[in-house]
């Protein structure tokens, strides 16, 4: 299922800004005269103080989807979302994450996807038997990313320990024929430091991938958020 228009954005990890990445680009289409549609498998951490990730995408979007067209699962501890999950005493189906994305696609120009975690998380995981064996079934974001056909922005934060994070990430998706359309380093330092330069001029040549920045935003007003131009 290919979206006509649109992006999946996934991580090297959690609080790493996929979230921003995401309400940027829904606002870049947005801004070009597109309808956009969000989207994201499961959000957990409800608990927390703040806006709620599929509020902020909502927002960004100038959309009128309701908190379960975007987002499916809802949960509030901060956890894995198969944990998450078992801890409510369901299982994420990944069909319905299927017919809930296509629908979302559908009714819009763009689709902006927003992923959980990084790549290799489990959306549904359950273990018949022991903890080792073959038969255990996972559902991971990455299959996700891999049904939606979109192709890939990866968050990273710019500091000390992004190159080996990133470049697996990198790795991650092309293993299984992801199209990585760009790494957005975020937020972006006024001023970067000699290893955050060098972060960047290293994912991009090993990675072989075009390498953004965007700084840090008032994610209260739009308007004022640059564009990431993909």
């Amino acid at each position: 299922m290919a979206a006509a228009e649109g992006f999946f954005v996934t991580g090297t990890g959690t609080e790493v800004g996929k979230t921003v990445v995401a309400a940027v680009l829904a606002n870049d289409l947005r801004r070009q005269g597109h309808s956009v549609a969000v989207f994201k498998p499961a959000v957990t951490g409800l608990d927390d103080p703040g806006e709620a990730d599929h509020s902020l995408l909502r927002r960004a979007a100038g959309s009128e989807q309701s908190d379960e067209e975007i987002a499916p699962y809802r949960y509030g501890p901060p956890a894995s979302p198969h944990l998450a999950a078992a801890e409510a005493k369901e299982e994420i189906d990944p069909e319905l994450l299927r017919s809930a994305a296509h629908r979302a696609a559908s009714s819009a120009d763009a689709l902006i996807c927003e992923g959980v975690g990084g790549l290799l998380v489990p959306l549904a995981w359950r273990l018949s038997g022991a903890i080792h064996q073959e038969s255990a079934k996972a559902y991971l974001l990455r299959d996700f990313a891999v049904d939606l056909e979109l192709p890939l922005v990866v968050a990273a934060p710019p500091g000390l320990g992004t190159i080996n994070h990133t470049l697996l990430t990198i790795q991650a998706a092309r293993t299984k024929g992801l199209n990585v359309a760009a790494v957005v380093l975020t937020p972006w330092p006024e001023q970067p430091s000699a290893i955050e330069r060098s972060n960047r001029e290293t994912i991009e040549g090993l990675g072989e991938v075009e390498v953004m920045i965007l700084p840090q935003l008032d994610l209260t007003t739009p308007e004022s958020w640059p564009s990431l131009a993909l």
